[in-house]
């Protein structure tokens, strides 16, 4: 992977090639990160918290494609946050460095020992590790928290663990995220996420048809993997920092029968031509499911009264 540079608040690494000699001080926080959901905040906190504590800089160790992909290749859950997004994220919270490895096959076969002694001990020098209480890790999970913490005192380096984060006392996790979003239960998703669900996408031709109803829609090109329950949502689109009102449709448009999967955002007072910009879509609620109409007449009945919920739900919002 390419070196992205530097950052005003932190440096990324891709690869552990870009990594430099002076990481002597640092505590890590290590694991996918899929979401950045509130379990993965409770590591990052920990982590910002010790690495205040003790002097040492902080710093989060994800992987790149998700390791699923690779073991599962063609037969894995969608992934909810994408590369960009997470990293987005992980500095939200105060992370210094992010260091993405690339997950590969010779990646995979890195035993513990291996991951611990060769990566943590003597590329990254750590002298603190924040893991989940199940974290398992190298070549067929034989790693866990009783050799980290059996190669901190040999090492010295100190191994902390939080608590689980729960949501209706289950323990908050990605795959309970998914199901959440899939089903359509945005409000359960926020809880566990910590923030209103969000997609993005490059703004590509459609069909053209918004604009016939009198309701223009931008047709997104997806980047993200995880789409919400098929139907009408009360939206936040954000174009460069700017929200706006809006509504999406994410179907097959049954009243028009082409059977084409697309995800459309109807901007509500806005005009703009937005072809080929990238936009962020917020979630906030599910208005109704997809329906076929008798015809564009009464499509547009429903439109209008679908903006008008919208309105009402966003109104505090934006």
């Amino acid at each position: 992977m390419k070196n992205k540079g530097i950052y005003l608040i932190m440096t990324e690494y891709y690869g552990l090639e870009q990594i430099k000699e002076n990481n002597d001080n640092t505590i890590v926080t290590i694991g996918n990160f899929d979401g950045v959901h509130k379990g993965h905040q409770e590591l990052i906190k920990l982590t910002v918290e010790k690495g205040k504590e003790k002097n040492l800089k902080t710093m989060a160790i994800t992987f790149d494609p998700h390791p699923i992909k690779c073991i599962k290749p063609g037969d894995h859950p969608p992934i909810i946050t994408p590369l960009e997004q997470k990293i987005e994220l992980l500095k939200y919270f105060g992370i210094d460095d992010i260091l993405v490895i690339e997950f590969s096959k010779e990646f995979a076969n890195l035993t513990a020992v291996e991951f611990t002694e060769d990566i943590l001990v003597n590329i990254l020098k750590v002298k603190g590790i924040v893991v989940g209480k199940d974290y398992m890790f190298g070549k067929n999970r034989k790693g866990n928290i009783e050799l980290l913490k059996e190669y901190g005192k040999k090492y010295e380096f100190d191994v902390f663990i939080p608590e689980f984060a729960t949501f209706s006392d289950k323990r908050i996790s990605s795959t309970l995220i998914r199901k959440s979003v899939m089903g359509g239960k945005l409000d359960e998703a926020k809880s566990m996420l910590g923030r209103f669900y969000q997609i993005r996408g490059t703004v590509v031709h459609g069909r053209n048809r918004g604009n016939k109803i009198g309701f223009p829609t931008a047709n997104l090109e997806l980047i993200d993997e995880l789409c919400p329950k098929m139907g009408v949502y009360a939206v936040v689109p954000e174009i460069e920092g700017v929200k706006y009102k809006g509504v999406a449709n994410i179907g097959y448009s049954p009243t028009f029968g082409d059977h084409k999967f697309t995800v459309e955002v109807h901007f509500i007072d806005f005009k703009e031509d937005l072809y080929g910009r990238k936009i962020k879509v917020n979630f906030i609620q599910r208005l109704r499911g997809e329906k076929k109409f008798s015809g564009i007449e009464e499509l547009s009945q429903q439109i209008s009264k679908d903006v008008m919920n919208a309105k009402e739900i966003l109104s505090e919002l934006v």
